[in-house]
């Protein structure tokens, strides 16, 4: 097999998309097993659409996600240029070798001509336009007379109609078009010369020398133009494999308007997801390791990632598997490495002007098992920062309970104890439960509750330790009060 170098060509019209992210992933990770190059190049003709720092949030957000290019615009190597508008004079150069060669011809129709063509054809009952062929055998004369009346000219592809387009997809098997299907395309526009995506991109992969293409299945009807371009220019296709759609928990195809899901990995770095956690996530967005494992390094991924395992059906979002994934992630990091994910999203909502880093790092190591995503851990620690009042459910459940005894000896024991540790608050509850006869959740829910204003939460002696001694008795003391 000839060297491997795959592409990423996105188009700067919005931000890196769950979508997008998965081909330059895969991309990128077929490139990394066959020891091949993985380039990435900007689609940008479509100027009206192109959004200001599309590019950038394509370029960065794959960097966040530890997706990086061999080539690109920021390392550009000798296939360049990087982007599709700074390679428009080249485009017009390989048209005009077409029109010269007899696969390509000069369209002087007007918007307005083709709209009344298509109407025509509506009224037959065709309610799939296909180009008349109105240009297809214009003389010279003719040619020269539409220039003088000052129309600028279109070029497009004369499309073989008997002719079968046909590829083994790397994915999804044979797969033919027939010719007669196809109408003459458009591979320059008229209104500014700048060349269509199907004619662009064959031109760049050609110049690019690329082997395989790994993308979206709404490419497949793209396939057979581009393999009538290589046809003409007489260059060998690369090989080519349709991913399968990534869909949401509901079965529907993932769409921009879908807001069950976030759509774009800056929204994922914002909450505070692990780029490895993702990179792992979307690699298994239709395709399948060997084995039950899910949770792989990058180069465990490499080491694997063939052709031979994507697959044919489409692949759901789901979001309760990523934030395990997410979690597994969170749980492998040191101390130093998880403050620093989950501090700016605290910083934003807590003042710590009077709180220790001891204290903050035994807060948010209590959440860690459980944390799915940074932000999340703001919700988790939040009756630590406000002093909410008892709920009317909370105060039946302690007076159903009777619970006033135990709230009162533990609240004792700790006013007598010259120590406030973990030890000595498990010693504390323990002694009360045994000197009262009470146990499980009639001796902890209440002290939970009275402490802490929450049924669930960490380590019990952990979460009134970090409320310290003076607030825990003040705790204590209110419940208790609540219930005479």
């Amino acid at each position: 097999m000839k060297r491997v170098r795959v592409r990423y060509a996105p188009s700067p019209t919005g931000h890196l998309h769950i979508g997008g992210a998965r081909t330059a992933l895969f991309n990128y990770l077929f490139a990394k097993h066959h020891n091949g190059d993985f380039i990435v190049r900007i689609e940008d003709t479509d100027i009206d659409r192109n959004v200001p720092g599309g590019e950038q949030s394509q370029l960065d957000n794959l960097a966040w996600l530890g997706v990086h290019p061999n080539e690109s615009p920021r390392n550009p190597g000798e296939c360049g240029p990087y982007r599709q508008t700074e390679k428009l004079d080249v485009y017009r150069d390989y048209a005009q070798k077409l029109i010269e060669s007899g696969h390509a011809y000069e369209c002087f129709c007007t918007p307005e001509e083709i709209e009344e063509s298509k109407k025509k054809q509506e009224a037959a009952g065709q309610f799939s336009y296909r180009y008349d062929g109105a240009c297809r055998n214009l003389t010279e004369e003719q040619k020269e007379a539409y220039r003088k009346e000052g129309r600028k000219a279109a070029i497009r592809f004369k499309v073989d109609q008997e002719a079968e387009y046909k590829w083994n997809d790397i994915v999804r098997g044979q797969t033919t078009f027939i010719g007669k299907d196809i109408s003459d395309w458009v591979i320059i526009k008229g209104k500014d010369g700048v060349a269509t995506y199907n004619f662009a991109v064959v031109v760049d992969d050609i110049q690019m020398s690329i082997s395989h293409i790994f993308r979206g299945e709404e490419h497949i009807s793209n396939t057979p133009k581009q393999l009538m371009v290589y046809e003409a220019l007489k260059a060998e296709p690369p090989l080519f494999g349709h991913l399968s759609l990534i869909v949401n928990e509901e079965r529907k195809k993932l769409s921009k308007r879908d807001e069950t899901i976030m759509q774009f990995v800056s929204q994922y770095k914002e909450e505070g997801y692990i780029p490895e956690a993702m990179f792992n996530f979307f690699a298994l967005l239709g395709w399948s390791p060997i084995g039950e494992e899910e949770i792989f390094t990058e180069e465990e991924l490499v080491k694997q990632f063939d052709s031979d395992r994507f697959s044919k059906s489409p692949s759901m979002f789901d979001k309760k598997k990523l934030n395990w994934i997410n979690n597994v992630y969170i749980n492998k990091l040191d101390d130093d490495q998880y403050k620093a994910l989950v501090l700016p999203f605290i910083e934003s909502d807590y003042d710590l002007s009077n709180k220790s880093n001891e204290w903050l790092l035994e807060l948010i190591n209590l959440y860690k098992p459980q944390l799915a995503y940074g932000k999340e851990i703001t919700e988790l620690i939040k009756p630590y920062f406000t002093d909410k009042e008892l709920s009317s459910e909370q105060i039946d459940f302690l007076k159903e309970n009777n619970s006033k005894p135990v709230l009162e000896a533990l609240k004792a024991k700790i006013e007598s104890s010259d120590e406030f540790t973990t030890d000595t608050i498990k010693s504390a509850i323990k002694e009360v439960g045994k000197d009262l006869g009470v146990k499980g959740k009639g001796l902890f829910m209440p002290v939970r509750i009275a402490v802490s204003k929450e049924e669930h939460g960490g380590d019990l002696a952990t979460v009134i330790k970090l409320y310290d001694k003076d607030n825990t008795i003040n705790n204590l003391a209110k419940a208790i009060e609540l219930l005479l």
